[in-house]
């Protein structure tokens, strides 16, 4: 991924928490020499390893699981919210053009599946359980359902250490603080997703 200097986000706590908090993840591999990818939740654990590593899983049905055996890299992308940015919301807009904020982490690593059926239903598991919620979650997984262990029957699970982490936060940080001021005021009178681009713009800005 293309990032400049301004745009450039290492501070692992800030891309953990991102992760975190826009979970349907983007996963991309090979099949045969084809690029793949398949929109699928994921969740992320802080340890082991220096970035921690996700675990998710793929239909049965969805042959592109058979690429995350270990023999490749994967790229796993998380996309916040974005919003196209108008010239004129500028100071200067005839010296402007157009242009896009997002914010985005690009996770890597070589994944594994999930073999062991008891392990795989842990995964499941942890998964319902960061989705659901930890106060007084309104469905949690019983492994010992017959349905349920049948249904786990066709999803096939993965983990996947990261090795690599990229984060982009492309929010105007190459613009003065009274252009970046002006875009938020702008981006809070659009649709909720451009109000959550203006929320991260404020909050960088804060930090």
């Amino acid at each position: 991924m293309y990032v400049p200097k301004h745009f450039r986000e290492e501070d692992l706590v800030k891309l953990h928490a991102f992760m975190s908090g826009n979970p349907f993840a983007l996963a991309i591999s090979n099949q045969e020499g084809v690029p793949v990818a398949s929109h699928i939740p994921v969740i992320l654990q802080a340890e082991p390893g220096p970035y921690g590593q996700l675990l998710g899983h793929f239909a049965l049905g969805n042959s592109q699981w058979k690429t995350f055996d270990g023999s490749q890299e994967v790229l796993i992308i998380f996309q916040g919210p974005h919003a196209y940015i108008s010239p004129s919301w500028y100071s200067e807009p005839a010296i402007s053009v157009p242009t896009w904020n997002y914010a985005v982490v690009h996770a890597y690593g070589v994944p594994r599946l999930v073999e062991d059926p008891d392990d795989l239903m842990a995964l499941l598991g942890d998964q319902v359980h960061v989705f659901e919620g930890t106060d007084k979650p309104a469905w949690f997984l019983q492994p010992e359902n017959e349905a349920i262990c049948k249904m786990a029957r066709g999803v096939v699970g993965f983990t996947m250490s990261i090795t690599r982490l990229q984060g982009k936060y492309k929010l105007n940080q190459n613009r003065s603080l009274t252009d970046q001021g002006q875009v938020i005021d702008q981006l809070e009178t659009q649709d909720d997703v451009s109000k959550g681009v203006a929320a991260l713009m404020r909050k960088r800005i804060a930090q």
